[in-house]
């Protein structure tokens, strides 16, 4: 019977295929300072996941004196000589080449980079910007490494319509460059904004990285990255493995072909760092479908190496199919990627409120690293999201839904609404503990839920694979009822679920669904969806 479960030798093949195909490998020199060790920082089994501590508090409308700056010669020279409140504005229009230094100024305080075109003209705060609104913006474009790079503790500036590209034909590592080689926490560049800026590689040769987000309390919102994309190395529109947080990054178009966001990816500099407190909301995460049989190294759109209390949430995340990898567009999978950090972990993510569509699979959570050392990944909750064309047929790859496997603990998989063509849930390895599957519907589809060892065996596959999990009230089309545990409905068909219009992807029930309100919480069936959308397909959750 054909498998189509990720075992270790899968596993060691996508990792080892060559060295370019990792997903970061800018770091793993030693580390120098000390943080508490994380792993001290645990709660009791069968714990929900922790939501961010802290969050990052964006400044409001600058006040101080304003410069105009029209000449790229000016630039460096007015960002030195700045000081906390001011405004430097720059001239649409103008392009101010070369590498832009950030200083650590001695006081706290804004200082504001922006284009001189005023909000209302320019499209204000809350408003996502895009390549159309360039004319509006300068631009700082690189001719060296990056285009803009931050002096070890370089804090509080805030970017506004700005333009962030290397020169043409240049293929730059790293267009923004936050704390490189910075081996303590206050080496780190914090108190840091991008908002409303159009941030891109070469269109023809694209960029390794838009953003190296290695930094503290440092916000992406209403940006535009894109063609970050690469031959035979992994590329990224954000990537950060050696900042400590909070993170936001809140109303962008992301666009990046290896991982389109990546935490962890390379051994922090700093001892026991793990990025933390992560709010990740309502994006556009996306790769264009033209990159399909391209030379861009393809892997996955969202991917947790070493990351916690991360909360993901009204994303948009679409168009993933395997190449570099195995096709699956979510990874929470911990990896001490260098072996020089054992302390790598991923717990506490939240998930939910996301349309995930077409893609080849759906969500692969691994209990730990299979090649070095690291922590067990625990509290793992997705709930409310909507799966929609997960498909071996039009995508290759797989058909998954969500592959729980090595011993992950603490995951709960609740509310959500999907459209599988393979497998519900596979796992393999040590069991899973503490896993609870409610409320959710999905098609059986080829193997419903199964294991490594047991395919066609839902009842075998739990037992082994997930002991004393917690599997009832979930919708699973096309089942057959004596192979899964009681509690749960087997329509036949899609038509019997009761779908506002199943044709056109409005998956709310109907108010005469035999699943509404039958969930264990007195709650529909499947993913909450806002019903003022207008349309669902576009914007399936709220």
């Amino acid at each position: 019977m054909p498998r189509r479960f990720l075992n270790a030798s899968a596993v060691l093949f996508f990792l080892l295929v060559g060295p370019g195909l990792w997903a970061s490998c800018y770091g793993g020199t030693a580390a120098i300072t000390d943080l508490p060790n994380p792993a001290d920082d645990d709660r009791p089994p069968g714990s929900p996941p922790e939501l961010p501590r802290q969050t990052v508090a964006l400044p409001g409308a600058a006040t101080g004196p304003l410069r105009l700056v029209v000449n790229s010669d000016d630039l460096q020279d007015a960002v030195n000589s700045a000081r906390p409140g001011d405004v430097l504005a720059l001239k649409a229009g103008v392009v101010f080449k070369g590498s832009l230094t950030l200083p650590k100024k001695s006081e706290d305080g804004w200082i504001t980079i922006r284009t001189n075109v005023p909000d209302g003209t320019f499209p204000g705060p809350g408003t996502r910007v895009s390549p159309s609104d360039a004319r509006l913006m300068p631009v700082i474009e690189s001719d060296a490494e990056s285009a803009i790079q931050a002096d070890a503790g370089a804090h509080h500036y805030r970017f506004i319509g700005i333009e962030i590209r290397p020169r043409a034909g240049d293929y730059v590592k790293n267009l923004i460059m936050l704390g490189a080689g910075a081996n303590s926490v206050d080496d780190l560049p914090h108190h840091l904004v991008f908002e409303r800026c159009y941030v891109h590689g070469d269109p023809q040769l694209g960029g390794r990285r838009g953003i190296a987000l290695n930094a503290r309390d440092t916000a992406i919102i209403d940006s535009y990255f894109s063609d970050f994309k690469g031959e035979g190395e992994d590329t990224q529109a954000i990537s950060g493995w050696n900042g400590t947080g909070p993170f936001a990054i809140v109303n962008n178009y992301l666009q990046g072909a290896g991982e389109n966001i990546i935490f962890g990816g390379a051994d922090p500099d700093i001892n026991n760092l793990v990025p933390s407190d992560i709010v990740i909301r309502d994006n556009y995460i996306t790769k264009p479908v033209a990159w399909r049989n391209s030379q861009w190294t393809i892997k996955n759109l969202f991917e947790l190496k070493n990351a916690r209390r991360v909360l993901v949430e009204h994303n948009v995340m679409e168009y993933n199919w395997p190449q570099a990898q195995n096709g699956y567009a979510i990874l929470i999978t911990p990896r001490n990627q260098d072996g020089n950090s054992p302390w790598s972990m991923v717990r506490d993510v939240t998930f939910r409120k996301n349309l995930i569509r077409h893609v080849s699979s759906g969500v692969n959570i691994m209990g730990d690293d299979d090649l070095h050392p690291s922590q067990r990944t625990k509290r793992i909750l997705l709930r409310d999201n909507v799966f929609e064309d997960v498909s071996d047929a039009n995508w290759g790859g797989i058909g998954n839904l969500v592959q729980v496997f090595r011993g992950a603990a603490d995951v709960t998989i609740d509310h959500n609404t999907a459209f599988e063509t393979y497998a519900v849930l596979v796992a393999g390895g040590e069991p899973n503990q503490n896993f609870t599957f409610t409320n959710n519907i999905v098609p059986n589809a080829v193997y419903g839920v199964s294991g490594d060892n047991y395919y066609g065996d839902a009842a075998r596959a739990l037992s082994a694979y997930f002991p004393g999990a917690v599997f009832r009230a979930n919708v699973i089309q096309g089942g057959y009822g004596p192979d899964y545990p009681a509690g749960n409905f087997f329509p036949a068909s899609m038509s019997d679920i009761g779908f506002e219009n199943y044709a056109a992807g409005d998956y709310r029930l109907q108010s005469d669904s035999p699943y509404k309100r039958a969930g264990t919480d007195g709650k529909d069936i499947g993913a909450e969806i806002d019903g003022s959308v207008p349309s669902p397909r576009r914007r399936a959750v709220h």
